[in-house]
């Protein structure tokens, strides 16, 4: 394929959202490269004749930021930087008719399973033989696994079913396979996600086999980490926990989105649960696995939403004492269950409350990361910035938990390496301490 000026194809990947969709990128990085052709990820130079934007879904402020994305490479397209504009992904999937006619100077639209379709466009062919191959974009010592694609819940106000379909897991044998030549370029930590974790394996193994997989990964030479997210709490698979606590390589930790505390509010939610199961299953899980940092979500302002329901999640909160949690304001999503009821709590009360719960959270963080002070943990070196390096405990998944800033003037640390680190200072969402 050949472009303006004679010039070689250079193919620069664009990504939005979420981890998943970064995964997504860097097996098309992987696939294209393979086939021969000359593919970056998120290039910062203006030398690329075609850019495959890989858009976001989620909720409003994603969606528009990929539109926003998309209408600057297509004016780059119109100014003759690039040659041609594609788009992938979760927006693309749900919106490629409506999109089309809005946008028509983008050159293809593809969905979030489309990729053998996308090659076709490069003259290049899928290659199974590049099945468990990845190029990483992050730092290589660390590295998202991921173990399904698609949903089955019936959350009311997901739409992530619409645009990623039915639940699909992957076998354990290709998923050892990805965890063995990760591991073979440096990786130490395995970042397990899913739209759902705790589903895996019920398609190809009638059964949650998620213990399973954890153990088959544990056993990974040169692995040091293996990290769980994104675990659905209603038929939680205690048995994971169990692997968790007996397997040193695997982390501490779970990333649980909840979404409400209010047994209303999570009927409305269609979560399968109650407040009072959740509490159940929290204190099971800290029963079995002692000293687990837990992560979960919250979405304030959901349609049907009082303050007496605000209320009792900010009391369930207060009661659960989250490691980390984040919020997100309730975003009304076309063709899901919550669409067809009344958006009735207004934007500067759904923003109220979302500030009231950080808020909360930021004070129970504060105290946690106090506690730790004089405690010596293993970090995992991220980064350096300026005299100091950062890195994060296994109760800290990349970008969106708290961070340890090293202090280490005589000494330099690799990127990669684990360390012990005595704690000397701590605010709401970062550690400060020295090596021992």
């Amino acid at each position: 394929m050949k472009t303006k000026g004679n010039k070689k194809t250079k193919v620069n990947i664009v990504t939005l959202g979420c981890s998943k969709n970064l995964v997504d990128s860097e097996v098309l990085l992987t696939q294209l490269r393979g086939n021969g052709i000359d593919a970056v990820h998120e290039s910062k130079e203006d030398d690329s004749s075609v850019v495959v934007i890989n858009t976001c879904g989620f909720i409003d402020n994603a969606k528009q930021e990929s539109i926003d994305t998309i209408l600057r490479y297509v004016d780059a397209k119109d100014e003759g930087i690039v040659d041609k504009v594609y788009v992938t992904g979760c927006l693309s999937q749900r919106y490629k008719d409506d999109l089309e006619k809005e946008i028509p100077e983008v050159d293809a639209w593809f969905g979030t399973r489309d990729l053998s379709r996308l090659l076709k466009v490069f003259k290049a062919d899928y290659k199974h033989e590049l099945v468990g191959e990845r190029i990483l974009t992050n730092p290589s010592h660390f590295a998202y696994l991921k173990i399904s694609e698609g949903c089955d819940r019936p959350c009311s106000f997901c739409a992530i079913p619409l645009m990623r379909g039915g639940h699909v897991s992957r076998p354990i044998e290709e998923l050892v396979l990805e965890a063995k030549n990760l591991a073979k370029n440096g990786t130490k930590e395995l970042l397990l996600i899913a739209q759902d974790s705790t589903y895996y394996g019920l398609d190809l193994y009638k059964k949650r086999n998620l213990a399973d997989l954890l153990k088959n990964l544990s056993d990974v030479e040169g692995i040091e980490w293996i990290r769980l997210h994104y675990a659905f709490p209603t038929g939680f698979p205690m048995d994971a926990l169990d692997v968790m606590a007996e397997r040193s390589n695997i982390c501490n930790y779970l990333d649980i989105p909840l979404q409400h505390g209010s047994s209303r509010m999570l009927q409305l939610m269609r979560r399968g649960t109650t407040r009072e199961k959740t509490e159940q299953l929290l204190q099971a899980i800290r029963e079995k696995v002692p000293g687990i940092g837990i992560r979960t979500t919250m979405i304030a302002g959901h349609p049907g939403e009082t303050q007496e329901d605000f209320d009792e999640m900010m009391g369930f909160i207060e009661r659960s004492r989250f490691d980390r949690l984040g919020v997100f304001s309730y975003s009304h999503e076309e063709n899901t269950h919550s669409y067809s009821m009344k958006d009735d709590v207004p934007e500067e009360v759904k923003q109220q409350r979302l500030e009231e719960v950080m808020e909360l959270q930021q004070g129970i963080s504060l105290d946690l990361n106090q506690q730790k002070i004089g405690k010596t943990l293993k970090v995992l070196v991220d980064r350096k910035e300026g005299g100091t390096f950062v890195g994060r405990t296994e109760h800290d998944s990349p970008e969106v938990d708290n961070e340890v800033i090293i202090e280490s003037p005589e000494r330099y640390l690799r990127l990669g390496d684990f360390v012990d680190v005595k704690i000397k200072a701590a605010t709401e969402f970062d550690l400060t301490g020295a090596i021992l």
